[in-house]
């Protein structure tokens, strides 16, 4: 999980924020919040041994609108996969501040 703190920025890819846009009304923009505001969880997320690590927080934009997003780093650069909006349960460990 070393790669996880050492990004500079992001991977912006079209096709995954057209996607989270259509789906679940998230922009860019607001992933990219979460992942740069505080407190933000994040824990390794399931992937495949084929496949790059990849990994899941839950965190708030800066309007305050809390999201669970998954994202994988490549090099040094964050690429959001998914994002949407947090269930009820996941609000309530976010608030726990539990990972």
């Amino acid at each position: 999980m070393d790669e996880l703190w050492a990004w500079t920025g992001f991977d912006r890819d079209d096709g995954n924020s057209e996607k989270n846009w259509l789906a679940h009304r998230v922009r860019r923009s607001e992933c990219e919040e979460v992942l740069l505001n505080r407190p933000l969880i994040v824990a390794q997320g399931h992937s495949r041994e084929d496949r790059e690590a990849r990994y899941q927080a839950m965190g708030e934009t800066s309007a305050g609108r809390t999201l669970f997003v998954v994202f994988t780093v490549r090099g040094n650069l964050v690429r959001v996969i998914s994002a949407r909006d947090m269930s009820r349960r996941e609000r309530s460990v976010y608030e726990r501040g539990e990972d």
